[in-house]
C-alpha cells in the first residue's frame, strides 16, 4: 500500500490468491479512504474563512479597512497627545535636572568650605593641645609651689602657735595688772562718793566735783577741767572742707579740734583762733569717722575706700594702712585703756579689732546687721556697737562673743557715747530719740526728743558734754539742739547752720562745742 497523500494506484495485474488477504486488502483500503475524506474536512474547514472573504464583495471589505483606518487615526492622535504630554515631562525633568545639578554644586562648594573648616578646627585643636600641655606643665610647677609654700605655712603656724601662747601669758600678766588698776580705781571712786556726801551736807557738792572730776581728766590727759555750761553764742565758722564734714573731735590734752570731710583730707584747727595748724593727706576716700589715742600720738580715720589710716600726729606722716575690710568703713574708735587696740566697723557687717603696733587684725565679728557706730567702754573690756536694725549691742574685747543686746531704737542706730564714768551710754537714732542706758543694766534712763530735731544721716554724731550734764545733737534742719540730762529738756537751741548738722564734738575741756554741717562748714560755740 502506498502513501494516503497521494492518488490511489492499483495494479490490474496482481492477482488474489487467497480470500484472506484480499480482505485484509479491503480493510485497509477502507481505512485509508477515511483517513483522505478525515484530513479533507480539516483543510477544508482551515481554508473556508479565506473562501468567505474571498466570496464577500469589495465595498463591504473597504468600509472595514476605513473603519481600520478611523481607529488607527484615532489611536495616532493619542499617540500624538502621549507624546505631547512626555515632551512637557521631559522638560520638566531637564530643569529639575538642571537645579539638581545646580545644588549639588553648590553641595559640593559647601563640602569644600566645611573641609577647610575642619583643617582649620583641627589646626586649632593641635595648638590648644599643645598650650594645655603648656599648662599642665605650669600647673604642676604651682602645685609643686603650693606644697612649698604650705610646709612653709605650717611652719609659720607652729611660730604663731608659739606667739599665741606667748601672748596668753603677757595677756594674764596685763590682767592681772588691771585688776590692780580696777582696785585702784574703786578705791578712789569710794573715797570720791565719800567726799560728795560729806560736801553735799555742807553745800560745796559743786566745788568738790570740779575738784575731784578734775583730777580724773587730768589722769586721762587733760591739762586741766572746767565744768561744762551749755554754749549760746557761736565763736567761729570755718569753711573747713569741700562736699561736708561728718567727722570731727578734740584731742585730749591741748583742745585742738580734728576734722575729716569728703574732701579725703585730715584737718587740725585751733579752736581759739579759727585758724588751721596742719593738714593730713594720703586718704583715698571719704572720711566717715575720726579717732585718736589717748596719748594724742595718732589719729586714725574710717574710710569710704574700705580702709583705715593711721597718722603720726607729731609728724604728719601716715604710719598704716590697716585693711581688710570689703565694704566703707563707717565707725572707728580706740581704746581708752591702751594705745595699740582699734575698733572698727564697716557695711561688710562686720566689726574689726586691730593691734595698732603690729598693724593687723586680732580678731573679726560677724553679724546680719550693719554697725553705724560703736565704741570702747570705759575699762576698754567691752565693745558697744550700735546697728541698723535699731539695737544697741555689747561684745566681750577677748573672746568675741555677744554678751547682752537691747532694742535701743526703732529704726537704725547712728551714733554712740559714753559717759566719762563709764556707767552710762548715749545712743541717737534714726527714730529721732536720744536715749541714755545704763550700761550695766542696759536699763534706759532718760529719753531726750524735741519737735524740730531730726537726725541727718546714718552716722549723725551726738555727744554727752565732758561732766555728762549736756547732750548736744545736730538736726537736719542746720540746728543744734542741747538738753539738761537731769531735766531731760531742751536748754539751749543753736542756728548758724544753713545745712543739716552731721556731727557734734564736745572739748574734754568742758569748752568749746563744735559742729560740722553737710555743706562742710564747722561751727565752735561758748
Amino acid at each position: 500500500m502506498n502513501d494516503c497523500s497521494g492518488p490511489l494506484q492499483f495494479d490490474h495485474h496482481v492477482s488474489i490468491i487467497f480470500p484472506s488477504e484480499d480482505e485484509i486488502a479491503m480493510d485497509a483500503i477502507k481505512h485509508a479512504l477515511k483517513a483522505l475524506r478525515k484530513r479533507h474536512v480539516l483543510e477544508e474547514g482551515a481554508h473556508s474563512p479565506a473562501f468567505i472573504a474571498l466570496s464577500r464583495p469589495l465595498v463591504a471589505q473597504g468600509s472595514e479597512w476605513k473603519e481600520k483606518a478611523e481607529n488607527l487615526e484615532v489611536e495616532l492622535q493619542q499617540c500624538y497627545k502621549a507624546q505631547s504630554r512626555l515632551s512637557e515631562q521631559l522638560v520638566v525633568e531637564v530643569a529639575e535636572s538642571r537645579a539638581s545639578k545646580a545644588l549639588a554644586q553648590e553641595k559640593e562648594a559647601l563640602i569644600s568650605e566645611l573641609q577647610n573648616e575642619l583643617t582649620e578646627t583641627r589646626d586649632k585643636c593641635t595648638h590648644l593641645t599643645a598650650l594645655l600641655e603648656e599648662k599642665t606643665e605650669a600647673l604642676k610647677l604651682v602645685m609643686s609651689e603650693h606644697e612649698a609654700m604650705r610646709a612653709e605655712l605650717e611652719k609659720m603656724t607652729l611660730r604663731a602657735k608659739n606667739a599665741e601662747a606667748e601672748n596668753r601669758i603677757l595677756i594674764d600678766r596685763w590682767m592681772l595688772q588691771k585688776m590692780q588698776d580696777a582696785e585702784r580705781l574703786n578705791e578712789a571712786n569710794a573715797l570720791y562718793e565719800d567726799m560728795l556726801d560729806r560736801l553735799r551736807a555742807s553745800g560745796l557738792e559743786q566745788l568738790a566735783r570740779q575738784q575731784i572730776d578734775g583730777v580724773v581728766r587730768r589722769s586721762q590727759g587733760a591739762e586741766f577741767y572746767v565744768e561744762s555750761s551749755f554754749p549760746t553764742v557761736s565763736k567761729h565758722k570755718i569753711p573747713a572742707h569741700e562736699g561736708g564734714c561728718a567727722a570731727i573731735f578734740f584731742d585730749y590734752s591741748s583742745g585742738k579740734l580734728v576734722s575729716g570731710g569728703q574732701d579725703r583730707t585730715i584737718k587740725m584747727w585751733d579752736t581759739n583762733t579759727g585758724s588751721l595748724s596742719r593738714s593730713l593727706f594720703g586718704c583715698l576716700g571719704s572720711v566717715l569717722d575720726l579717732t585718736i589715742t589717748h596719748d594724742n600720738k595718732s589719729i586714725i580715720a574710717a574710710s569710704s575706700s574700705n580702709n583705715l589710716y593711721v597718722w603720726d600726729v607729731n609728724s604728719g606722716r601716715m604710719n598704716h594702712t590697716l585693711t581688710g575690710h570689703t565694704d566703707k568703713v563707717c565707725a572707728v574708735d580706740v581704746s581708752k585703756v591702751s594705745s595699740r587696740l582699734v575698733v572698727s566697723a564697716a557695711y561688710d557687717r562686720t566689726i574689726k579689732i586691730w593691734d595698732l603696733f603690729k598693724g593687723y587684725c586680732t580678731n573679726t565679728l560677724i553679724f546680719h546687721s550693719n554697725c553705724n557706730a560703736l565704741c570702747f567702754s570705759m575699762d576698754g573690756q567691752t565693745i558697744c556697737s550700735g546697728h541698723v536694725d535699731g539695737n544697741l549691742r555689747l561684745w566681750d574685747i577677748q573672746t568675741g562673743k555677744l554678751l547682752s543686746e537691747v532694742a535701743a531704737h526703732s529704726m537704725a542706730v547712728t551714733s554712740i557715747s559714753p559717759s566719762r564714768n563709764g556707767n552710762m551710754i548715749l545712743t541717737s537714732g534714726r527714730d529721732n530719740l536720744h536715749n541714755l542706758f545704763d550700761i550695766r543694766s542696759l536699763e534706759v534712763c532718760g529719753t531726750l526728743k524735741a519737735s524740730g530735731n531730726r537726725v541727718a544721716s546714718n552716722w549723725s554724731r551726738s555727744c554727752l558734754s565732758p561732766d555728762d550734764s549736756y547732750v548736744a545733737a545736730g538736726s537736719a534742719d542746720g540746728s543744734v539742739y542741747i538738753w539738761s540730762v537731769s531735766k531731760s529738756s531742751i536748754v539751749s537751741t543753736l542756728k548758724e547752720h544753713n545745712t543739716s548738722v552731721l556731727c557734734c564734738s564736745w572739748s574734754g575741756l568742758g569748752k568749746p562745742l563744735a559742729s560740722s554741717d553737710k555743706s562742710g562748714i564747722i561751727c565752735t560755740w561758748t
